[in-house]
């Protein structure tokens, strides 16, 4: 990248990850229905639907933040740029919301038990909270590919 002594790619990056994060924690959190979170990791068609249609619903999200900054702020953005980022964050986000792909990636990292972490027994239900290992994994991961998400659509 050519220096930028005005710093306005820096500013923009740091507009576009403020909104993709905003996003991410609407789209994760609040968007997605109790279906999907429910059912995207599960093997086989049923759990790939669900998944993708969280990545959709999360991705327009995304979307729509970023209409809002653009709106409230005048930024401007290259759409091939938005759109490749917006890819990347989505893609992403399968991956990580399909379980076992993030699974696989914390063990061949050495990081099994911290992805284990605070599981429930098998056969019992006595830990029903958001305070995991593979949460803290799940959500690390995706603010990392915002941040890469970002540094795409603000070059």
């Amino acid at each position: 990248m050519l220096a930028d002594p005005t710093g306005a790619h820096a500013a923009t990056f740091a507009a576009v990850f403020a909104a993709l994060y905003v996003a991410h924690q609407v789209g994760d959190h609040w968007i997605q229905s109790q279906h999907q979170a429910d059912h995207k990791g599960l093997p086989g068609w049923p759990g790939r639907i669900a998944c993708a249609a969280h990545v959709a619903t999360y991705t327009l999200t995304a979307l729509l933040a970023l209409v809002f900054l653009i709106a409230g702020t005048g930024l401007r953005l290259d759409p091939w740029a938005v759109g490749v980022g917006l890819t990347v964050s989505a893609v992403s986000h399968y991956i990580a919301d399909r379980r076992t792909p993030l699974r696989r990636i914390a063990e061949a990292l050495g990081s099994a038990r911290f992805y284990a972490l605070g599981t429930p027994r098998p056969g019992h239900d006595d830990k029903p909270c958001l305070g995991t290992g593979a949460y803290a994994l799940d959500q690390s991961w995706h603010v990392a590919f915002l941040f890469v998400s970002a540094l795409l659509m603000a070059a």
